[in-house]
């Protein structure tokens, strides 16, 4: 359910890579909210700054100019140590290639996040199982990464992204490389999720399909919102 409260603030974001050669200016004045419990879609062509948005929104990256306000604090405020122990502790991440440690194996994978919050062995062994089943994967919590399917694959890195109950998650072309019909079983999945548990979801996507299940599409172009805001 959707309610009123922002949980993402954005005003005034500035990004500019510089390679020394070149300056980009990859966004160019963002202004940008996102209510609690809302699935929302970041849309635009390739380069006009969308996985920069979420990777600054994340505090994954740095910017030049500009607040960004999560749940009430600034990110700018935070040290390095403590934007890590919220990223751990509130926020969940779901990207395109999965990023599974292939020695590890399912149930295991799901358990990394809460090493950052220091959650004891067995009470992570039952969450980690829970997510699993959350996504419906409990039976093969002992295969590795290279024994699962891409579907499967990502239903485990969405587990891993929900075990710490985050209120964000970040999803970067979450179905990008996965067949039409287990990109649709994935979204199924998102949405299904985010209407049990009301948290928020902000995806970066190419797809028009997946962009159609969210509440609402943000267009970018050229490191600025056009439409949607």
């Amino acid at each position: 359910m959707i309610q009123n409260e922002n949980i993402i603030k954005v005003k005034g974001l500035h990004k500019t890579y510089d390679t020394g050669k070149v300056r980009v200016q990859a966004l160019r004045g963002i202004d940008f909210e996102v209510k609690r419990g809302e699935m929302v879609a970041i849309m635009g062509p390739s380069g006009c700054g969308k996985t920069t948005l979420l990777n600054c929104l994340a505090g994954l990256d740095d910017f030049d100019q500009g607040d960004v306000t999560i749940e009430g604090t600034q990110i700018r405020e935070m040290s390095d140590r403590k934007r890590t122990q919220y990223r751990a502790n509130r926020m969940g991440f779901v990207f395109q290639f999965y990023n599974l440690l292939p020695v590890l194996n399912a149930v295991e994978n799901v358990e990394l996040p809460m090493l950052f919050s220091r959650v004891p062995p067995v009470k992570s062994r039952q969450r980690a199982m829970e997510a699993l089943g959350m996504v419906g994967l409990k039976e093969l919590a002992a295969r590795l990464p290279a024994e699962l399917s891409g579907g499967q694959r990502q239903r485990v890195t969405i587990a891993r992204a929900l075990v710490n109950k985050p209120a964000i998650v970040w999803g970067d072309e979450p179905t990008g490389d996965l067949d039409s019909e287990t990109s649709r079983d994935i979204m199924d999945l998102l949405c299904t999720l985010n209407q049990k548990n009301d948290q928020t979801f902000v995806l970066v996507t190419h797809s028009q399909e997946v962009a159609e299940r969210t509440h609402r599409i943000v267009r970018m172009r050229d490191g600025l919102i056009v439409d949607g805001q």
